[in-house]
């Protein structure tokens, strides 16, 4: 599970745009508590479930039990995209709304 944790979460990391600081900063977290996870320790539950809220992802997919990825809500989609693909949704979905 530990080693198929960081893999997750760096593929997780490099989908999303952002840094493993940034997404620290927006979970809460103190700085390197993502970072650290390469050291070999896993996730606490609960820890297990804030990162797979966050990522609208099941928590079996970060632990390698599940390999497909569910997306849990539009919020959590939505938290996991970067600014600029924020802004091209807002684009999108102003044009849709102008149809």
């Amino acid at each position: 599970m530990k080693h198929y944790f960081i893999g997750a979460l760096k593929n997780l990391l490099k989908k999303s745009d952002k840094s493993i600081n940034q997404i620290e900063r927006e979970l809460g977290y103190c700085r390197n508590s993502l970072h650290n996870y390469k050291n070999g320790t896993g996730p606490s539950g609960l820890r297990l479930i804030e990162i797979s809220n966050y990522f609208g992802v099941t928590p079996e997919y970060l632990i390698g039990k599940d390999s497909q990825i569910y997306s849990l809500s539009l919020k959590s989609f939505f938290n996991q995209l970067s600014t600029k693909q924020k802004c091209e949704m807002l684009i999108l979905c102003e044009d849709w709304i102008k149809q």
